[in-house]
């Protein structure tokens, strides 16, 4: 019988897809492995529970931003916010994994102790808990604060001024004038949302982005439905939807002129009259930043309609009626919302630590994606910027499975990816090949990437697939061992 007091064997930080999505791959694979997910909010689903803005949906297609054992059953393949949200709970219920969780427990700190070979986490209310493996599935934004773009005179405004991430359940905007500061994904999905009720939706726009149209529903795996179960049909339509994402986006970085002009030309014909160039033509290739979905063409209707307008511009100041442009145009609304981006924290904001020392990310090494140099036990998980986020999610979780299992087989307790100081690394990280605002913003609390594995942060999902899969577990830089107060552990489980 287990101790009330005994050391769980993985600790997981967060249940949203990710800490999810690391439970699932060990109650499957490593059903022996004792685990608790630590999850500060009152819900699982993380991004998905707390984003409720209008017409939150995926910006990926559900097949890859699901997960390769939960089969997504429902008709439309980019899903809204509510469906997404039913699916984790979905998953989460079948496998008893809500059971293992501790909701309303805010982990402040971890650190590691070598002698024992445990990690502590500290929670905000002054308690602790310790394990052996620490999973860190928090993601990679700030829940408390958004990117604050300092908009001048914004407290001036006489209406309301909404951020997306917080966003009021009770607003009423039927009637009223709204604008939107901001063109990426969520002032995409934005308003086409609001355009129906309100009076007219203003998007804001300093910098355009590409759009992209894709049909809300999947029309292959429509057609396999029809003679395949939904497990083979999400299997396959899930593979196909990979290779289609990574062919387009290393099409994108080969021929940027080439889907450029392809996309251009479709945006011209969905938009028809409404179309103007400087507005709607980006200062940066495809796939710089990603590309903004726009499901059954609900964007370009809501401003072929009228309802909806988009104008190219930078804010001067905002007053109390509106907003006015540097250009002299003014922008009047009753309503303002600031989509105006994320800000990226390290690590969950957890303060990291070894044996009371903290730990600077910014100068670790990515270690098969998700590990990180000298770290002992450890691994966080940051999934794909140019596919489904759970894509990888899948990956580093069974990868550490494999890990697991091969240290009960050898009896090890402790794992470090050793990086000597002398390593003479080349440092090519793949964030630097994406202009996105909020990712610039963070390039310097960001891990370290080599070019080549095991060293490196990869985006590259089928390269991905035969790294994480294909290579031995003992590749000559994992280092295996055991704490000096684990020696009676070791020997109780060596055979007699």
């Amino acid at each position: 019988m287990d101790q009330p007091d005994r050391p769980l064997d993985i600790l997981i930080v967060g249940a949203g897809i990710s800490g999810l999505g690391m439970a699932a791959h060990l109650a499957a694979k490593c059903p022996d492995k004792r685990y608790a997910i630590i999850e500060r909010r009152e819900q699982l689903g993380g991004t998905w529970d707390l984003f409720r803005y209008p017409g939150v949906r995926s910006d990926s297609d559900m097949y890859t931003l699901g997960y390769e054992f939960e089969p997504w059953r429902e008709a439309n393949a980019i899903a809204e916010g509510n469906s997404i949200l039913a699916y984790l709970r979905r998953a989460a219920a079948t496998r008893s994994i809500d059971r293992h969780i501790r909701f309303g427990s805010h982990v402040i700190a971890a650190d590691w102790n070598g002698r024992d070979g445990l990690w502590t986490l500290r929670l905000a209310d002054d308690t602790s808990i310790r394990g052996r493996f620490l999973f860190l599935g928090t993601g990679y934004y700030d829940y408390d604060h958004p990117y604050d773009s300092q908009i001048e005179g914004l407290e001036t405004f006489g209406g309301e001024v909404v951020h997306p991430q917080f966003w009021p359940q009770d607003l009423d905007y039927t009637g009223k004038r709204v604008a939107i500061i901001g063109s990426g994904t969520t002032a995409v999905t934005l308003l086409p949302a609001m355009a129906g009720r309100a009076s007219h939706v203003t998007m804001l726009a300093r910098t355009p982005g590409w759009f992209i149209a894709m049909p809300a529903r999947d029309h292959l795996a429509s057609l396999l439905r029809k003679v395949l179960p939904d497990d083979r049909v999400h299997n396959l339509v899930r593979r196909f939807n990979a290779v289609v994402q990574g062919w387009l986006f290393n099409l994108s970085r080969r021929a940027p002129g080439l889907v450029g002009g392809f996309l251009t030309r479709r945006l011209r014909k969905a938009l028809g009259p409404a179309y103007d160039r400087e507005t709607y033509t980006p200062p940066y290739e495809p796939w710089e930043q990603r590309l903004c979905m726009v499901p059954d063409g609900d964007f370009f209707e809501a401003v072929r309609s009228g309802a909806a307008s988009v104008v190219k511009g930078e804010i001067a100041t905002v007053d109390e009626k509106g907003i006015a442009l540097k250009d002299g145009r003014r922008i009047d609304a009753d309503i303002l919302v600031t989509a105006t981006g994320l800000a990226m924290v390290p690590m969950g904001k957890i303060a990291v630590s070894i044996d009371g020392a903290p730990v600077d990310f910014s100068k670790r090494w990515f270690y098969r994606n998700c590990m990180f140099s000298n770290v002992p036990n450890f691994a966080a998980l940051m999934g794909y910027l140019n596919a489904g986020w759970t894509l990888k999610v899948d990956l580093v979780a069974d990868w550490l499975c494999r890990l697991f299992r091969h240290m009960d087989e050898t009896h090890w307790l402790v794992v470090v990816p050793r990086l000597a100081d002398d390593h003479r690394l080349i440092e090519d990280n793949p964030i630097d090949d994406y202009s996105s605002g909020y990712l610039q913003r963070a390039r310097n609390i960001i891990p370290k990437s080599a070019a080549q594995a095991p060293w490196r942060l990869g985006m590259d999902y089928a390269a991905d697939c035969r790294e994480m899969r294909q290579t031995p577990i003992e590749d000559g830089v994992l280092t295996f061992g055991y704490a000096p107060g684990e020696c009676a552990l070791v020997e109780e489980a060596l055979p007699s």
